[in-house]
């Protein structure tokens, strides 16, 4: 029973201090969340959390503001995710159903993700080492001359053009289409790689056009380029919290400058769509030890291929971050799965 109090007690202490910004006093508390009991008792439970490091007091007199350990207890005994209004779901859907691509897809919802949460919203391209194939199009554009279109589970498409030496009728170019599918779709990408290197014959007929073709393949597959690939948005809504956040603003802000820290910030993409909280100190900066993040991996099915989050001050609304970035990661994910 003291224990559930003295949650509850913690629980009005993070969101008055996140609403407002300024410690909180026991009468205030008292007074805006009719927690049932007495100035007295609540001191009491307030002394008792800042004695286990949940709370302290910035200054003789004040009131008390949320440690990390006390966003972590208060994060971790969150009962459920805040559920997304109405209005956010129709936001979410209507925003992202029109994405063209994956490009679009990922610049809108990094600003989406930046607009519900004015946080800064970070979404990393899928890797390409984990996807798989979907589909191989070979298409004529003259005799002599195709389009090879590469569509990854990622909804990521590569096209290529490819000069022959010789011409194609229709009946070699639909085999030479069947031929690198069923070797390529469905398989990983590496798997994909080995088994089109084993159909490009060394000689005879038509060794000359699969092995340009294979070979161009191998080429979109081999880009690199997308997996360490994040956009970044909302990096203005950091003007918000003003003086208070100054000492982690700049450390912030140059961060935002290299990817590789943001990619390590966001954390490995994990299976499925799992939300993590990385509050303050658990970072791996210590130099952005007064931010915290809250991040999700997305993908087709129960694959995680990449991770989106936000990234913010440790007094942040923590319940409404968590909703926003996981619907947006599920959501994103639902594209990829119909792609």
């Amino acid at each position: 029973m003291q224990e559930e109090r003295r949650l509850a007690v913690l629980r009005a202490i993070v969101e008055d201090y996140v609403a407002t910004e300024e410690p909180v006093g026991s009468k205030a508390l008292v007074e805006r969340h009719g927690l049932g009991v007495s100035s007295a008792t609540v001191r009491n439970d307030m002394a008792a959390l800042e004695d286990e490091g949940y709370i302290a007091q910035p200054h003789t007199s004040a009131g008390r503001v949320p440690t990390d350990k006390g966003y972590r207890l208060f994060v971790d005994r969150l009962t459920t995710v805040k559920p997304m209004s109405a209005a956010e779901k129709r936001a979410i859907a209507t925003l992202l159903d029109g994405a063209v691509d994956l490009d679009d897809v990922v610049q809108r919802s990094v600003r989406l993700l930046a607009q519900l949460t004015r946080q800064v919203a970070v979404v990393q391209y899928p890797t390409l080492s984990r996807s798989t194939v979907r589909h191989i199009e070979v298409v004529a554009l003259a005799p002599n001359r195709l389009l090879v279109v590469l569509i990854l589970s990622t909804g990521r498409v590569e096209q290529r053009l490819v000069e022959l030496t010789v011409e194609l009728d229709d009946e070699q170019l639909a085999e030479l289409r069947s031929t690198v599918n069923r070797a390529a779709t469905g398989e990983v990408i590496a798997d994909a790689a080995t088994a089109l290197r084993a159909i490009a014959p060394s000689e005879g007929e038509g060794s000359t056009v699969t092995a340009t073709v294979v070979e161009t393949l191998l080429e979109a597959m081999s880009d690199h380029r997308s997996d360490e690939r994040i956009v970044v948005g909302g990096a203005a809504n950091l003007a918000r919290y003003g003086d208070s956040f100054d000492s982690a603003v700049r450390p912030l802000l140059e961060a935002l400058e290299e990817h590789v820290v943001l990619l390590k910030l966001l954390g490995e993409a994990t299976s499925g769509e799992i939300l993590t909280v990385r509050i303050g100190a658990e970072g791996p900066y210590q130099e952005l030890a007064s931010t915290s993040v809250v991040a999700s991996g997305y993908g087709p099915g129960d694959e995680s291929l990449a991770r989106l989050g936000i990234v913010g001050p440790t007094r942040m609304d923590y319940p409404g971050s968590m909703a926003a970035v996981r619907a947006v990661a599920r959501y994103v994910s639902r594209i990829l799965d119909d792609a």
